[in-house]
């Protein structure tokens, strides 16, 4: 045995030409290693109290043991002087520790190993130390934190909540992005209506200037507690936007659009002068310190967003989102939203509204490249009854049997329009149809609808784009 105080242990290195050595752990020498070793010194480490063991650690060591004399290798063999008594001299030996191809270098030999244990504590150590060295919480177990699942939000639109798998998520970037007069700022409004109708609080950065007061009332939005701010450059509204998200006491931000935020060198430089990834730098830079306060905050970042051509550009798809990049890469949720058909009067003379198809390009909270339909009729925002129709035929809650719907024993009317005259008048049996349908949406991400804002949930005690 070694003695305890050694702390270079070794063991001596002895092999045969044309036999493949075995490996053993000499546990002796409190060394867990594997050691390619010859049946000679296979039989020299059981005689030293070695025992096979679950091999952890690469390297070469060197220790000093009591090993057998062995004769050493050379060209002219000698008689071998016969060992000392109990068959064990004092020597210095020397012992390579090696991988094994496809061994289980560093595996667990299960519960009851003492290694196992150790391993905990060292675990639990380094935890402890962390939390207490930058604050409790720093590192932690997902399953003790109580954050396996993404909390979301109703988006306002019950098919885009369906494609999201629950609605927006809450603490994470969102971008949304089309061509002109596409709904994007009717879908954003709607976003905070749903919020405030949860007792949530919401902010409008509008770096357009456009904001309408009665439009939005029109849609829901409590104008009387909306926080609106119209800033003058693009590194005041985000850094405004960045202060209340630190605040912890608003649950949606956003702010229409991205390409209207204009950096200040910009705006004090005269026009036509050129400023090279001004407001690119500018995105860069603000995301890198907002998509962590919202996490922290739980406060969602909606960001609208322009499209622009490139030049040049003859196969493909010309169209990029200005800003940069830096967008698309810290977004959680990216929705692209393009107008598809109008929607004309009974009489047929005008058009009344827009139909719109949002598709998920990017999700990282549920699966992505779904697609959803709806309608935003002039004057009132998104058809809530078109939605719910619309979502209910899709997951056959409501049963259309030729040109009829019909939801269990009730005939809704002959036609789409007599189906949404039927539950516009009955909003008994739309509400129904829409808890049944919500209780159905996977549950890509959690669907924290039902729970007012702050508190906590139960679980805590290819970018493809359709030709038009």
């Amino acid at each position: 045995m070694l003695p305890s105080e050694s702390r270079n242990p070794t063991v001596s290195r002895i092999s045969r030409r044309g036999v493949r050595p075995p490996l053993l752990s000499c546990s002796a020498l409190l060394l867990p290693f594997q050691f390619p070793l010859s049946p000679r010194a296979l039989a020299a480490a059981f005689e030293l109290g070695a025992e096979p063991r679950m091999p952890m650690a690469v390297s070469t060591v060197t220790a000093t043991h009591l090993a057998p004399s062995f004769p050493a290798r050379s060209r002219r063999r000698r008689a071998a002087p016969r060992a000392a008594a109990g068959g064990l001299t004092a020597r210095a030996r020397r012992l390579r520790c090696e991988f094994v191809a496809g061994g289980g270098n560093g595996a667990l030999s299960g519960e009851d190993d003492p290694r196992l244990v150790d391993r905990q504590k060292a675990l639990d150590a380094a935890m402890n130390d962390i939390n207490s060295s930058f604050g409790k919480g720093s590192v932690t177990r997902l399953g003790s934190a109580g954050g396996a699942f993404v909390e979301t939000f109703p988006s306002g639109c019950l098919t885009l909540d369906f494609a999201l798998g629950g609605g927006l998520p809450k603490g994470r970037v969102v971008e949304v992005y089309g061509p002109e007069s596409s709904g994007k700022t009717t879908l954003a409004l709607h976003a905070i209506a749903e919020v405030q109708k949860l007792g949530g609080n919401a902010m409008l950065v509008d770096a357009e200037h456009a904001f309408d007061p009665a439009y939005s009332k029109a849609l829901g939005v409590d104008i009387e507690n909306l926080i609106v701010c119209q800033p003058d450059n693009g590194e005041m509204a985000l850094e405004i936007a960045d202060r209340m998200c630190r605040s912890g006491a608003i649950d949606l931000i956003c702010i229409d659009s991205v390409s209207a935020l204009t950096p200040r060198a910009e705006i004090e430089g005269e026009i036509g002068m050129q400023q090279m990834g001004l407001q690119a730098r500018l995105m860069s830079q603000a995301l890198r310190k907002m998509s962590g306060n919202a996490s922290k905050a739980g406060c969602t970042l909606m960001f609208l967003n322009q499209i622009r051509y490139k030049i040049g550009v003859f196969y493909g798809n010309p169209e990029v989102t200005s800003g940069g990049i830096a967008l698309k890469f810290f977004a959680s949720v990216r929705l692209e939203i393009r107008p598809i058909g109008k929607i004309k009067s009974p009489k047929g003379d005008e058009d009344v509204g827009v139909k719109v198809r949002v598709r998920v390009q990017k999700s990282k909270v549920s699966r992505p490249y779904k697609q959803a339909e709806f309608e935003i009729i002039f004057g009132e925002g998104v058809s809530k009854l078109g939605c719910v129709l619309d979502c209910a035929e899709l997951m056959d809650v409501v049963a259309k049997k030729g040109s009829w719907y019909s939801y269990k024993d009730i005939r809704l009317g002959q036609g789409r329009e007599k189906a949404l005259q039927y539950l516009r008048e009955s909003p008994t049996i739309c509400d129904e149809i829409e808890k049944v349908v919500r209780a159905m949406i996977p549950e890509g991400s959690r669907h924290m609808s039902l729970l007012a804002f702050g508190q906590t949930s139960s679980t805590e005690d290819e970018q493809v784009y359709d030709e038009q």
